[in-house]
């Protein structure tokens, strides 16, 4: 019995006097407040922030010190539109027919570190061929070093559209019609099993495209491709399980039908007009612009060879669009929430969409909100992320500079920590 009472006070003596880290912040940006706060310290327990102190505190001498009195601090950043599983090159369209799983699976465990690198400690991944659940899973178990991900899995459109992967070749070229099970889905009846399916294989959000898009073979993406009473059944059915509804959608109409039928967020949005702007703020429905997806393809379309023809002349067409509504939204009250579609573009570059946004006449600490509060409001995880506050998740980051004089110093990551680890840090 004494050995057992003795085991019981050593294991409560190790829990009461368990290491901590006090991260000392020269400039604190809390994810809450519009200004910095200076000489702060951030107290971090195991997986968790247990206090904000002013100065420059310390514990006890087991405790760990980590000095960031030149840096500028932050809540990890979130990315609410990305596809880890992929990175687009001139090669893509072929990459459909000879890459395996496997290869899609070692291919987005870089990306994934690549992402977290960049001071992404949380992202949406808005569809792929559903090895992104998998790297969701290998990055809750310490498998891979990754940011924490709420995945769709496989995203969901109408045949002909986004997700349709046999567009733009002959019939008999696939050995079967797409269906529900590829994401794929026409009228009420096969939209509610495509999204019970996403469910059943673990995905933590529905994704489905309203409209086509750029990087499909089909001739138009603008035109919408869902009725509302469609759209209206995929998010009853997400709701009965707890999911939310990202809607992919860049013509008007898709965007009006997609808000109307009660989505949780736009992505791309790149030709809203007034109308959906005044139906985003009724409904209280995000925006994710991903102005620097629209930049990408852009550029890459005046590379020979880069993309097929159609996808090119598209990409030219819509591409230079969408920073320019985003300054309509944003300056109408529109929602906002980052999102950048990494994967598109090169994967860890997530922070250059700061600039953009700022650009466009969002205020730093307004786009940084859009990457901590605002994101964290659109995923539902605000109770454990998205700001500096005693009781949430130690997810921190800091850069080197001040983003509140130079948005871009939101390129310049000095320090990482995600759920109380820290994988990099500068002096």
């Amino acid at each position: 019995m004494r050995n057992l009472y003795t085991t019981a006070l050593m294991l409560l003596a190790g829990t009461c006097f368990a290491q901590k880290t006090y991260i000392q912040c020269g400039k604190l940006i809390d994810g809450i407040g519009n200004t910095a706060q200076t000489q702060m310290t951030i107290v971090v327990e195991g997986k968790l922030i247990t206090d904000i102190q002013k100065g420059y505190t310390t514990g006890g001498s087991a405790d760990k010190v980590v000095d960031l009195h030149n840096k500028t601090v932050m809540p990890g950043l979130i990315d609410c539109h990305v596809h880890l599983e992929s990175q687009f090159n001139k090669n893509s369209t072929t990459e459909g027919f000879t890459l395996t799983d496997a290869d899609i699976a070692y291919n987005a465990a870089i990306f994934a570190k690549k992402t977290l690198m960049a001071g992404f400690t949380t992202v949406r991944d808005l569809g792929g061929s559903g090895v992104n659940i998998s790297l969701r899973k290998a990055v809750q178990k310490g498998l891979v070093d990754g940011p924490r991900i709420i995945t769709a899995g496989r995203a969901i459109s109408a045949s002909g559209g986004h997700m349709d992967g046999s567009v733009g070749f002959r019939d008999d070229v696939f050995s079967h019609r797409p269906g529900p099970d590829d994401g794929v889905a026409d009228g009420k009846d096969e939209l509610i099993k495509a999204v019970r399916l996403q469910f059943k294989r673990g995905s933590d959000v529905i994704k489905i495209a309203s409209t086509g898009g750029v990087l499909d073979l089909s001739e138009d993406g603008s035109g919408a491709q869902f009725s509302i009473e469609e759209i209206k059944a995929v998010v009853e059915t997400a709701k009965d399980y707890g999911l939310k509804v990202a809607c992919h959608a860049h013509g008007a109409e898709g965007i009006r039908r997609a808000i109307l039928g009660g989505v949780t967020s736009i992505e791309h949005g790149t030709f809203m007009d007034d109308e959906d702007i005044k139906l985003a703020k009724q409904y209280g429905t995000y925006y994710v612009p991903t102005i620097i997806a629209g930049k990408s393809v852009a550029d890459s379309s005046k590379i020979a060879g880069f993309f097929p023809p159609v996808i090119a002349r598209k990409a030219q067409e819509v591409g230079p669009q969408i920073q320019a509504t985003f300054a309509r939204a944003y300056k109408a009250g529109v929602k906002i929430a980052f999102g950048t579609d990494a994967g598109v573009y090169a994967h860890g570059k997530n922070a250059i969409e700061f600039q953009y946004m700022v650009e466009a006449g969002m205020p730093p600490i307004e786009a940084i909100k859009a990457a901590t509060t605002s994101a964290a409001d659109l995923l539902g995880i605000s109770a454990k992320t998205g700001s500096i506050s005693k009781g949430k998740i130690a997810d921190v980051v800091a850069v080197s500079g001040d983003p509140l004089q130079d948005i871009k110093a939101m390129r310049d990551i000095a320090f990482i920590m995600k759920e109380g680890k820290i994988y990099s840090t500068q002096n």
